[in-house]
C-alpha cells in the first residue's frame, strides 16, 4: 500500500493498492485514524501510524471493492475506490 498524501476535499488519506496487478485508488477516511470529536482530525502522523497498524485490513477492504465483493466490515466500510480519469 502506497499513501500518496490527504484530500483536503475528502478529509481523506489517497492510497494506492496492487489488486491482480493492478493498481487501485482509494480513499480512506482520516476520522477513521483516531476517535474524534466533532470538528477534531488527527494529525498526519497519527493517521500514517493508523494506517501502518492497520495496513492489511485496509488492503483487504479495497481489493474486496475492486473485486466486486461486496461491501467491507466496518468500519473499513467507508474506504471508496477512486475513479480514474
Amino acid at each position: 500500500m502506497e499513501v500518496l498524501g490527504r484530500d483536503r476535499e475528502t478529509e481523506s488519506y489517497r492510497v494506492i493498492v496492487d489488486v491482480d496487478g493492478n493498481k487501485v485508488s482509494a480513499l480512506v477516511p482520516e476520522r477513521l485514524a483516531a476517535d474524534l470529536k466533532i470538528g477534531a482530525r488527527p494529525s498526519h502522523q497519527a493517521a500514517y501510524v493508523w494506517m501502518a497498524g492497520y495496513k492489511d485490513k485496509i488492503e483487504k477492504a479495497i481489493t474486496q471493492l475492486a473485486q466486486g465483493k461486496g461491501r467491507p466490515r466496518a468500519p473499513f466500510d467507508q474506504i471508496t475506490l477512486v475513479k480514474e480519469h
